[in-house]
């Protein structure tokens, strides 16, 4: 099904099932309905009608969170990446790269590289005694690091590479804490603050 609203046409996708009430959505330009099973069409149509200037917003914001999604980000820069080259190379604000798979590939050593260095920068500043950590990199829809204090690993999220360094290096500090403290008690966050003072401006970065 479709519907013109504001001139352009939109998908719309109807989902029924036993419900009660009837839900409008918006998700990737799409107008998602979930609705009851006797719901008619004719229904459909008048709701999204009525709510025609709120599903106008919805569809805004649906498009700035798409932009955001689909921009590339390296290290809180954000670049045009344009595909069809020989080789890879970073020039300014754009990525020249033979295709997505070889971007990936070459991006994702480049990570490694850095989250390395860094690791291994912060573990030589702490004074107190901690183990050699082993650098693990995985992405993760919950937690930034993890620090696991029986086989030294420290996993951090890849998709920290897409935020300014200052917040990777905080989770490595946050991370390496951890195997002092295993729990977020004051001493713990006292610890972090000894050596990453601005702590909770990274952590605002990181939830925005």
């Amino acid at each position: 099904m479709q519907i013109e609203i504001d001139d352009k046409i939109y998908e719309v996708e109807i989902i029924k099932k036993n419900n009660r009430n009837t839900y409008i959505r918006v998700k990737d330009g799409k107008i998602i309905v979930t609705t009851n099973y006797l719901t008619p069409r004719s229904s459909i149509v008048k709701l999204i009608r009525d709510n025609q200037n709120s599903l106008i917003k919805m569809i805004n914001t649906d498009n700035k969170k798409q932009d955001k999604k689909d921009n590339f980000y390296l290290f809180g820069k954000q670049y045009d990446v344009i595909y069809g080259f020989n080789g890879i190379e970073i020039d300014n604000d754009k990525i020249y790269a033979p295709n997505k798979k070889e971007l990936d590939k070459y991006i994702l050593n480049e990570i490694k590289k850095i989250y390395q260095i860094r690791l291994d920068y912060w573990y030589n500043v702490f004074e107190e005694k901690i183990p050699v950590p082993n650098l693990k990199i995985r992405k993760m829809t919950s937690r930034w690091g993890v620090c696991n204090t029986k086989n030294h690993n420290v996993t951090l999220n890849y998709e920290l590479s897409k935020y300014d360094i200052t917040c990777l290096d905080y989770v490595i500090v946050h991370e390496l804490s951890h195997f002092i403290y295993h729990d977020h008690q004051k001493d713990f966050w006292n610890l972090v603050s000894k050596y990453y003072p601005k702590y909770k401006e990274a952590r605002k970065m990181l939830k925005e």
